[in-house]
């Protein structure tokens, strides 16, 4: 007879599996990338060096980055037929309404081009090589889907810019100017990995039992859509409409507090003090001179004095998703994409804990204690 465990809901506070990937330390507000501090990666190295971080191990020297810089941005073009099949995608979902989903079937179609199948009959190297070409095409699929459907052309990848650079360019057919392009690369370097998210924790089931990778992504872009993980930041921007002007916040906040309302953009599962992601975020924000800057900032000097009355003793902080969408809107993306650019981001982290459970599998199969009627015997 299996020993029954009693964990919290939610598996809060409960250690699952080892990584050597990255952690989240709540109570210190600090996150890192295998040994490296993640806001300083976001502040001083390129989107390529943190790639090669997670994917690799260890940060590249000159030689090693203009390799895997090279390499990389060789596998962003999409494969000619996912090319020809991608209007499809587009007039039969919409990069407004389910962008995730249009994103996800986009994706399934390189797989399937890339006949990926289960690791366990394909070598590390292969594995790796696809995880690589994963990474590469997101932003190329979401770019082309976007486009599509607003009656425009792909614009094909160039491989003379960055991820980041070459991302904005296949949006608006013209090269982004280095500060967008920077502070675009500080949110996609911010949000890499961020210990066993849902999504991640999604990516290693499904790899535990075998599957391929391409299965195991698009998992995890199903738990990315959810609200509750990946749909933020938009829903911020759509509170800081409402809201209107820095006058009304306050107010704005009381009132959606006593009605039981959601503040978009405060609160974590696992942080206890300042998001360090939130701190970074809002400096890129002042940096890009958003013209929400002044409303944001006080709608949070307004949220944190309502939530310290209504909730005192309770640790409730600024989160990511806040400054976030503040941040993306000043780069110029449309909110559709919002979470998209978020899966063009975290891909890295999920092809890294996707190739860290094949090296090392054992499946992950937990059981439940049921709790309905006792079962009919004998009959």
């Amino acid at each position: 007879m299996t020993q029954l465990i009693d964990v919290p809901p939610g598996l809060k506070g409960v250690a699952v599996a080892n990584t050597s990937v990255g952690d989240v330390r709540g109570a210190e507000g600090f996150y890192h990338y295998r040994q490296y501090d993640a806001s300083t990666l976001a502040r001083e190295r390129t989107f390529e060096e943190a790639w090669h971080l997670m994917h690799a191990g260890e940060l590249p020297d000159p030689g090693q980055l203009a390799e895997f810089t090279r390499l990389t941005a060789s596998r962003r073009a999409l494969p000619p037929r996912v090319v020809a099949a991608l209007p499809a995608v587009a007039a039969v979902s919409s990069m407004s309404d389910s962008p995730l989903q249009s994103l996800r079937a986009a994706y399934e179609l390189v797989a399937l081009d890339q006949r990926m199948t289960t690791w366990l009959d394909i070598t590390d190297e292969d594995l790796a090589g696809q995880a690589l070409t994963t990474v590469a095409v997101f932003p190329t699929l979401v770019a082309a889907l976007y486009r599509l459907a607003r009656g425009q052309q792909p614009v094909a990848p160039r491989t003379d810019l960055g991820h980041a650079a070459n991302y904005l360019y296949m949006l608006e057919g013209t090269e982004p100017d280095s500060a967008r392009a920077r502070a675009l690369e500080t949110y996609l370097i911010t949000t890499i990995d961020h210990g066993f998210s849902a999504s991640t924790f999604t990516s290693r089931v499904v790899t535990s039992a075998g599957a391929d990778l391409g299965s195991a992504v698009i998992a995890a872009l199903g738990a990315l859509s959810g609200p509750l993980h990946g749909g933020a930041p938009a829903r911020v921007l759509d509170m800081l409409d409402e809201i209107g002007t820095p006058d009304r916040a306050g107010a704005w906040i009381r009132a959606a507090l006593a009605r039981g309302d959601v503040i978009m953009g405060f609160g974590h599962p696992v942080y206890r003090t300042n998001d360090p992601r939130d701190t970074l975020l809002r400096q890129v924000a002042r940096d890009t001179g958003s013209a929400r800057l002044a409303l944001a900032e006080t709608v949070v000097d307004s949220a944190l004095t309502a939530f310290r009355e209504v909730k005192p003793g309770v640790p409730i902080h600024v989160n990511v998703e806040f400054y976030a969408a503040v941040v993306l809107e000043a780069v110029g993306l449309p909110r559709p994409l919002f979470t998209p650019t978020f899966a063009v981001s975290r891909v890295v982290g999920w092809a890294a804990h996707i190739l860290e459970q094949a090296r090392n599998n054992k499946i992950i199969r937990p059981v439940a204690r049921y709790t309905g009627p006792e079962p009919v015997t004998g009959a």
